[in-house]
């Protein structure tokens, strides 16, 4: 794709790399085919060759972003699946994360829009604000069809039915390891998984542990700033990160780590590309040591389970049928497709996959809650492809995803790190016990 950007434009880093992007476009469209927003609306715009002209003109004429444009950018879901799909490679995500930027800085967005992303910002990073959200839209979930405002009432139906209690596994400390030490990693906690399900984490910690890991939750760490810097929030998102950054920074430089386990996949594509989010700032060589160790959490396992540490799982779990739902930030994000399903057959479950298992579930961090009815349309169509499998239990690597998907089916829906768990000596997963 021909670009027109002025020297005087080039000299911002980040038009650099946008031009970089653009010119990579063939206009090929051949990401029209997987992506969920243009299969949904049929709009050209809604599709990523569609988006990708909107953003460059709006970049190269530096003009004030009208309606249209914010529109189908919000539509976006950045589930990524058109980088899958390009033969050209382009580099959607920093395109469209630079689009958002753009448009938080230059669109005076309507009131009730500015109120909404606010709220969310500043509640769903914070997990004590966030546990008071969950506790209120649990009150009010009740009256939610008397709500007009689709996103206020996606909000309410959100709420769990049971808030869990407080993890303390989740407060900076260190578990030694329960084997012969063969690595030393520091656990990502995250912010609305510990509000949302505590499960997670603490299956996490006994499966690492378990496996000879030294697993240490650093002081300092917390939300990895991908919700805000989807919202185009620099400031806000680059502040969470760069608390991270110092926090696993000082783990490094103090008792070493193999690497930083994050089990939820939406933060693990963000802090991945810390090294670029930094690249110009003072904290760029400490956020690039920290993206070469970041690693989903089944990229460690896939080095730590052997035959041994499964050998009683093939006979317990045999016959128990698990629908593995592929996260968009995992597979597409990340570009993980084997080790979860391999990690859990491994472990004598029946592994089987839903029909189009590269599009998304509609989750999308905060997407549900402010295009409800496009992510609406997306949970029907995942939910059906999943249940059509007539699995036992559904396993997704992904918290967004499992509270999507949970909400509309009524077959358990668990982490993978909770099935591994209990096929090594842990608990059964409370989803299960309870389903």
């Amino acid at each position: 794709m021909q670009t027109t950007f002025t020297e005087t434009q080039l000299r911002d880093p980040e038009i650099q790399r946008s031009n970089e992007i653009l010119r990579s476009c063939v206009h090929c469209g051949f990401c029209t085919a997987t992506c969920p927003t243009y299969q949904v609306l049929g709009d050209e715009l809604d599709s990523p060759r569609g988006r990708i002209y909107l953003i460059k003109d709006m970049l190269e004429n530096e003009r004030k972003p009208d309606e249209k444009t914010v529109k189908h950018i919000d539509r976006c879901l950045s589930c990524l699946a058109c980088m899958t799909t390009c033969p050209s490679g382009v580099h959607y995500m920093h395109l469209v994360d630079h689009a958002r930027a753009y448009i938080e800085k230059n669109y005076d967005r309507p009131w009730h829009e500015k109120a909404l992303r606010w709220a969310l910002a500043n509640i769903l990073p914070y997990p004590t604000r966030f546990r008071v959200a969950l506790l209120l839209a649990k009150i009010g979930k009740p009256f939610a069809p008397l709500i007009p405002d689709a996103r206020l009432k996606a909000m309410l139906e959100m709420a769990p039915k049971t808030i869990p209690p407080v993890s303390r596994n989740d407060d900076p400390q260190s578990f030694a390891p329960l084997a012969p030490r063969k690595k030393r990693v520091a656990l990502m906690t995250g912010c609305a998984q510990k509000a949302l399900n505590t499960d997670i984490n603490d299956a996490t910690i006994r499966l690492l542990t378990r496996l000879g890991c030294e697993v240490v939750v650093a002081q300092g760490a917390g939300c990895c700033g991908a919700l805000t810097h989807h919202m185009g929030k620099v400031d806000e998102s680059h502040g969470s990160a760069a608390a991270n950054i110092k926090a696993w920074a000082r783990e490094m430089d103090g008792a070493g780590l193999d690497a930083i386990v994050i089990n939820t996949s939406g933060c693990g594509t963000t802090v991945k590309d810390y090294g670029h989010m930094f690249r110009n700032e003072p904290l760029a060589a400490d956020a690039a040591r920290v993206s070469a160790i970041a690693k989903d959490v089944s990229e460690v396992l896939i080095d730590l389970i052997d035959e041994e540490s499964v050998a009683g799982a093939r006979t317990q779990h045999g016959g128990v049928k698990v629908a593995y739902h592929a996260a968009c930030s995992l597979q597409h994000g990340q570009k993980i497709k084997t080790h979860p399903k391999a990690l859990l057959k491994a472990a004598g479950f029946e592994v089987v996959e839903p029909a189009d298992s590269h599009l998304c579930c509609g989750s999308a961090g905060t997407y549900n809650l402010m295009q409800p009815e496009i992510s609406k349309q997306l949970k029907a169509r995942k939910v059906r492809t999943l249940e059509a499998k007539q699995p036992d239990i559904i396993a997704a690597g992904n918290i967004g995803c499992m509270m999507q998907i949970g909400s509309g089916t009524e077959v358990p829906i668990v982490h993978t790190v909770e099935l591994l768990d209990w096929a090594t000596g842990g608990p059964k997963p409370s989803a299960i016990k309870t389903s």
